[in-house]
C-alpha cells in the first residue's frame, strides 16, 4: 500500500492528488451566469449530512473569486480553480480538497446536476440559493503588515520536518486573504478560520485541521516565534518573512523539450463503463516499439503516481522511453481525466482497466502488439499479475514492491515495522497489534459503516481503559486520545470500502501460479510497507510452483518502498529524499525489459 497518511501532522486525507492541470482546461466561457451562491446536500459514507457551498463572487475590476465551503465541517473559503461554463457544462476543481466537479446547468440557470469526484464519484445537484440562507465564513481581517509569505518548519517526529507557510495575498474582491501552504506535501490554500494581531502577538486558527498558532513578533520584526498546536500536540514554530518558498528538491524531474513524442490519450473499459485518460510517450520514429503500461499503487492516484512532491511514474516513463520503450501511464478511476470510482472498485476491477489499456496499445500503429508488458508498483504489483493471468497479450510483468501474501498479513507486519521506525514503545506496539487484529475481524463481520465505526470505537476505548497514565501517553502521545479518535473516524471510511475488504482477503499466490510470461519481482531491503522477507520468497515459490522458469526475484540493498536510497525505510523519509527513484533501479528495469523484447 502506498503511504499517504502524512498530511499536516495527524490529519488523514483519504483522497488522492488530482492531476496538476484540469483535463478540460480551456477558455472559461461566460461564468457570470454562475455568479451567486450554489448549495448541494451530500450524505457521506459516515456521519451526518453536509452541504457543499460554491460561492462565485465578482470582485474588483470584474474578476471572479470562487471558493468552496462545507459549513457543517467548519470549512470555509477553500480555493476553487478552473471554473468554466461551456455549452451549459460547468466544471471546476479544488486542489485543496482534491476534488473535481462536472455537471450541466439547467436552462433556467437555477440548478447544476453533475458528478462530484473525490476518490469516489457522487451524484450531486447544486441549486442556486439565497446567500442569506447559507452560513457565511467568519470575517477574517488580515492586517496589511502580514501581507507576503511567512515560512517555518514543524519537527513532527524524529527525522521528519514539515514546512508550513502563512500566505497572505490580496484577492479579486479587494480583501486580503490568509491561507496556509504545506510545500513538502504539495498542499496550498488551506483556509485560516480566525486571525488576530495585537501588540505584536499573532494568533490564528484552522478549524479544518483542528490546529492553531500563537506567536510573538521578534525584535527585528521579521518573524513570529511561538507554538503550533494540533489535536492536542504542541510543537515549537517560528514563522519568518521570506521572499519566496522553494518546493522540495526533485533532482530527477524530467523537463521539456523531450527527445520523444507525447500523446494525450483516452480509451474505455467498455465492460465497466469507465473512460481512462493518460499520456503515451513514444520513441521517435515509425516503430513498432515495445511498450509498457504502468499500474499505480493503492489509493486514487494520478498518472504520475504523485506523492509528496515526487512523480515516480513520470521519472520511470521518461527513462524507459529514452531507452526505446513506449510507456502508457494513466489516471486512476475518478482522478484527472478518468471516470469511475476508486474506493468502490477492487484490484480485480483495476485489472480490467489494465487489459483495456493493453487492447488500446495493441491497436496503436507504432506499438508492437506482441511486446506489451506491465509494470506495477505496490498494489499495482498485485494488479499486474491478475491481468497477466487472464490474457496472453501480456508479454512480461515487472512487480515493484508487489505483495506475495494476503493483505491482512501485510498490514500486520507493516504497522509493526513503521511504528518501530517511528520509536513506538513495546506496549504501544502490542496494543496496536491487538486493536488492528480485532478491527480486521470486525470489518469481515460488519458491513454497515456506522455500526462498524461504533464497534471499533468501543473496542479501542476498551483496550485503552486498562492502561496506566504513562502507558496511555505512550500510545496516544500528547493528544490525550483526540488524535486516536480522529484517526479512527478517517480510517473507517477507507476500511468500509469494497477495495479495502478485497485487499484484506486477496491472496496473490494462486494468481502468480497462473502467470507464465517472464516476471521481474523486486523489493527494497528497507521497504517497511511491503517487507521483502515476508513477500519475495512467497512470490518466488508461487511462480516456481506454477512452472514459470522465466522469473527473476531480487531484494535490492538499501532501498525503501519507493526505491529510494534510504536510511531507515520509514515513510517519514520519503519527502526528505531528493531522488525519486534510484538510477540503479531504472537501469535494472529498463535492461531487463529490453532483454525480454529483443532488439
Amino acid at each position: 500500500m502506498n503511504w499517504r497518511t502524512v498530511c499536516l501532522l495527524a490529519v488523514y486525507l483519504l483522497v488522492a492528488p488530482v492531476s496538476g492541470t484540469p483535463t478540460w482546461a480551456q477558455a472559461p466561457g461566460d461564468i457570470s451566469k454562475l455568479e451567486g451562491v450554489w448549495v448541494a446536500p451530500v450524505k457521506p459514507l459516515l456521519g451526518k449530512p453536509i452541504r457543499l457551498v460554491l460561492r462565485v463572487e465578482k470582485g474588483v475590476g470584474g474578476a471572479f473569486d470562487t471558493t468552496l465551503d462545507t459549513p457543517e465541517q467548519e470549512a470555509f473559503g477553500l480555493e476553487v480553480t478552473g471554473l468554466e461554463l461551456q455549452d451549459q457544462i460547468v466544471r471546476f476543481e479544488s486542489k485543496v480538497a482534491r476534488v473535481k466537479f462536472e455537471g450541466k446547468l439547467n436552462e433556467a440557470g437555477t440548478a447544476i446536476d453533475g458528478s462530484w469526484m473525490q476518490g469516489r464519484a457522487i451524484s450531486v445537484t447544486f441549486t442556486k440559493t439565497d446567500p442569506d440562507q447559507v452560513p457565511k465564513a467568519p470575517v477574517v481581517e488580515v492586517p496589511a503588515e502580514l501581507e507576503g509569505l511567512w515560512s517555518g518548519a514543524i519537527a513532527v517526529q524524529a527525522g521528519l520536518e514539515l514546512r508550513v507557510v502563512l500566505n497572505v495575498t490580496e484577492k479579486a474582491t479587494g480583501r486580503r486573504r490568509a491561507v496556509l501552504d504545506s510545500p513538502d506535501q504539495s498542499l496550498s490554500g488551506l483556509p485560516i478560520s480566525a486571525l488576530t494581531l495585537k501588540d505584536g502577538n499573532l494568533a490564528f486558527e484552522m478549524k479544518l485541521l483542528k490546529a492553531e498558532f500563537t506567536g510573538k513578533r521578534s525584535e527585528d520584526g521579521i518573524a513570529y516565534e511561538g507554538t503550533w498546536t494540533q489535536l492536542g500536540r504542541k510543537f515549537p514554530l517560528t514563522l519568518k518573512k521570506v521572499m519566496r518558498v522553494e518546493g522540495p528538491k526533485r533532482t530527477q524531474m524530467p523537463t521539456a523539450p523531450f527527445p520523444y513524442d507525447v500523446e494525450e490519450v483516452i480509451y474505455e473499459n467498455v465492460e465497466a463503463g469507465v473512460k481512462l485518460a493518460g499520456s503515451l510517450t513514444l520513441p521517435r520514429g515509425a516503430g513498432p516499439f515495445p511498450a509498457v503500461l504502468l499500474i499505480s499503487g493503492s489509493g486514487a492516484q494520478d498518472r504520475d503516481e504523485t506523492l509528496l512532491g515526487h512523480k515516480p511514474f513520470l521519472v520511470l516513463a521518461d527513462d524507459l522511453t529514452r531507452k526505446g520503450i513506449a510507456v502508457l501511464r494513466v489516471d486512476d478511476r475518478g482522478v484527472g481525466g478518468s471516470t469511475g470510482d476508486t474506493a468502490n472498485s477492487t484490484s480485480a476491477d483495476f485489472a480490467g482497466d489494465v487489459l483495456a489499456g493493453v487492447a488500446f496499445l495493441k491497436g496503436h500503429a507504432r506499438i508492437n502488439p506482441r511486446k506489451i508488458g506491465l509494470v506495477g508498483h505496490s498494489e499495482g504489483g498485485v494488479v499486474g499479475p491478475i491481468a497477466a493471468s487472464k490474457s496472453e497479450d501480456v508479454a512480461f510483468v515487472v512487480m515493484m514492491a508487489g505483495t506475495g501474501v494476503p493483505g491482512l498479513d501485510i498490514l500486520r507486519l507493516q504497522g509493526k515495522l513503521i511504528a518501530q521506525a517511528m520509536g513506538a514503545t513495546p506496549r504501544a506496539l502490542e496494543l496496536q497489534s491487538e486493536i488492528l487484529d480485532a478491527s480486521y475481524r470486525l470489518i469481515k463481520e460488519e458491513s454497515d459503516p456506522k455500526l462498524l465505526t461504533q464497534k471499533i470505537k468501543a473496542l479501542t476505548a476498551e483496550k485503552l481503559a486498562g492502561l496506566t497514565a504513562e502507558e496511555r501517553k505512550a500510545v496516544e502521545g500528547e493528544s490525550g486520545g483526540q488524535a486516536t479518535a480522529e484517526t479512527i473516524e478517517a480510517s473507517i471510511v477507507q476500511m468500509s470500502t469494497p477495495w479495502f475488504r478485497y485487499f484484506l482477503d486477496h491472496d496473490p499466490r494462486p494468481v502468480l501460479r497462473k502467470v507464465h510470461c517472464p516476471v521481474l519481482a523486486i523489493n527494497g531491503e528497507k521497504d517497511l510497507q511491503v517487507p521483502p522477507t515476508q513477500n519475495l520468497p512467497e512470490i518466488e515459490k508461487a511462480l516456481r510452483d506454477g512452472g514459470n522458469t522465466r522469473s527473476v526475484v531480487k531484494e535490492l540493498p538499501g532501498l525503501n518502498h519507493l526505491f529510494q536510497v534510504a536510511s531507515t525505510g520509514a515513510p517519514s523519509e520519503y519527502a526528505k529524499i531528493e531522488e525519486t527513484m534510484t538510477p540503479a533501479v531504472l537501469e535494472l528495469i529498463g535492461t531487463w525489459i529490453l532483454e525480454q523484447v529483443g532488439p
